[in-house]
């Protein structure tokens, strides 16, 4: 009896000392995301409040002048007013077309679907898109408009790329259509086919059955996918910057960075207005978003459920020609315009004599920044591509293999942190920066950078690896639990292993994204560590020292990086994980 309990108490004190243990690394892990996370939001919402003249130093003082001020400038309300325009109208048009090629892909027998499917996913990881259209559609230069002028009925151009409707082309052709397509066909994918063959049985022809039936059966997922999109209202960047600045347009994420970045001196308070205005509008977004997630479900995967596809007869070849011509545009025509223009003395030029040359390929990998930029960016790319996969599934695993207390505050940071555009979090950790002493060094350093990259992207990350986590068994960690492995041997020799074709997915997602990205970095970079795409967009800039055909250059050295990358890895990834056979 005494030695019982003994051992009882043993066994408490023991579980005792485990609950701490985790309590506290779960309390510790919440602050090392939090501040990241959620420290710009209390900063900017904080700053937008002190109406000293000097915010980082000196007296706080509180008051409404900023917002004031702000609202008079006019160009804040207005800002808002263009995200919300550009955002909607690239998705009234791209959502329709994206159902109706992700229904073609999935759901009806047309030729080489699944080849076309993975084409959206090269036209999603390719960059330089809206610089490949400013070379294309620019008024006086562009390929195509200096194609239509030798029409007998075109006196000027066909198209202006430096309008609201040309942000809109580039949004649409670049991530728009892709991504939707490549959310929404999985989805179509898993329908049971009994339900369509009923609508047929009752004398409704294919179209009509997708009409009636495939569409609305489909509601489900275009609105998560809607959903989804909600969350990227501010996030767009670069077509605003390139395409909008010079005639006058701004979006919240270009409006920010001309305040903080363009103006002499920088006007932090109405650039802490605008961004609070926009944590108020995303305060209404993330209720919206997951009441649209929670309003209907649709079953279409049961057990009875049974494949199958439609036959388009002699609509199957048109529909893969009208693909086939979308990724003609999506994909080839401005990496060809990109290649082109990277090799012509004056872009668009094409009566000069030479019309080609090396010149630009010369000067530009042998300009410094160059070579400084590839190193900062491969850099960021495979500490992003390494590290982002390590860190979520790690996060995941915590969410679903444990009950350490705190884990649905943790699951909410992760979903709020998604809400945030890569603007606001970029200035607010600029703020954390400048305002913390300790922490001015880290202001342009590759630290700053790294430690963005390695965040960005956490939701999709950690939710992947959750869906993952889930299909794997509670005896394959217990097996090496009996063996005597620990913890740490058990994730690094067991859960690894599995995870890795997952992990690979996020490796290869995150090193493209960090490769690419210049709305979460450019307003934390310094010369030092400027990267490739942001050199890109420097040089691109309309202007007396544009350097278009430079930038083209550097563009196609990002999309060889990124698919070299991208096709080592699925590669590579054939190999790894549970093989079948």
């Amino acid at each position: 009896m005494i030695a019982s309990a003994q051992l009882n108490r043993y066994r408490q004190i023991a579980l005792a000392v485990r609950s701490e243990r985790s309590t506290f690394f779960m309390a510790a892990l919440l602050v090392a995301l939090g501040v990241p996370l959620v420290g710009p939001i209390v900063i900017i919402l904080a700053l937008s409040f002190n109406t000293a003249h000097e915010i980082f130093a000196g007296e706080f003082l509180w008051g409404l002048d900023n917002w004031r001020v702000g609202f008079q400038d006019g160009r804040i309300p207005e800002a808002v007013f263009n995200t919300f325009m550009v955002w909607g109208l690239e998705f009234v048009i791209a959502m329709p077309v994206a159902v109706i090629i992700a229904w073609t892909l999935a759901r009806t027998r047309i030729p080489f679907s699944y080849p076309l499917e993975f084409l959206f996913w090269v036209a999603y990881i390719t960059p330089g898109g809206v610089i490949a259209w400013i070379l294309l559609l620019d008024p006086n230069t562009g390929y195509i408009n200096l194609a239509a002028r030798n029409l007998p009925f075109v006196d000027r151009y066909v198209f202006d790329i430096f309008s609201v409707p040309g942000i809109i082309l580039t949004g649409v052709m670049g991530n728009g259509i892709a991504l939707k397509v490549m959310l929404l066909t999985p989805a179509f994918r898993n329908m049971d086919a009994a339900l369509e063959e009923a609508g047929r049985v009752g004398g409704a022809s294919s179209l009509r059955t997708a009409l009636r039936i495939t569409i609305p059966l489909m509601i489900s997922p275009i609105a998560l996918v809607t959903a989804l999109q909600l969350m990227r209202v501010f996030q767009s960047f670069e077509a605003e910057f390139l395409l909008g600045t010079p005639v006058g347009f701004y979006v919240y994420s270009t409006l920010i960075f001309d305040l903080v970045r363009l103006n002499e001196p920088p006007l932090y308070g109405q650039a802490t207005v605008l961004a609070s205005i926009t944590l108020v509008v995303l305060a209404f977004i993330i209720p919206m978003q997951r009441w649209i997630l929670q309003r209907r479900r649709y079953t279409t995967v049961t057990g009875a459920f049974k494949p199958g596809l439609t036959d388009l007869g002699v609509f199957r070849w048109p529909a893969f020609a009208a693909i086939s011509l979308l990724h003609a545009f999506l994909t080839v025509v401005p990496l060809g315009a990109l290649v082109l223009g990277s090799f012509m003395v004056r872009s668009g030029y094409f009566q000069i004599d030479p019309v080609f040359t090396l010149d630009h390929w010369d000067f530009v990998l042998s300009a410094p920044v160059f070579i400084n930029a590839v190193r900062m960016t491969v850099i960021l790319a495979l500490t992003a591509g390494i590290f982002s996969p390590l860190l979520f599934s790690l996060i995941a695993y915590i969410l679903v293999r444990t009950r350490w207390r705190g884990r649905f505050l943790l699951d909410s940071l992760i979903w709020v942190s998604a809400a945030l555009p890569g603007m606001l979090t970029a200035l607010g950790l600029l703020l954390i920066f400048l305002w913390t002493p300790g922490l001015l060094l880290l202001y342009g350093s590759i630290w700053a950078l790294i430690l963005v990259v390695i965040l960005q992207g956490n939701t999709t990350g950690v939710n992947i690896s959750k869906a993952a986590i889930v299909q794997v068994g509670f005896d394959m960690e217990e097996a090496g639990r009996i063996s005597g492995a620990g913890w740490f041997t058990v994730y690094f020799k067991i859960w690894l292993p599995l995870l890795m074709p997952t992990l690979l997915l996020l490796g290869v997602l995150n090193f493209n994204i960090a490769a690419s990205t210049t709305a979460s970095i450019i307003l934390l970079a310094s010369r030092d560590t400027i990267t490739l795409s942001i050199l890109a967009l420097e040089w691109a800039m309309p202007g007396v020292l544009s350097l278009r055909e430079a930038a083209s250059a550097v563009l196609i050295v990002i999309a060889s990086i990124t698919m070299v990358t991208a096709l080592v890895a699925r590669r590579v990834g054939l190999r790894l994980g549970v093989r079948h056979g």
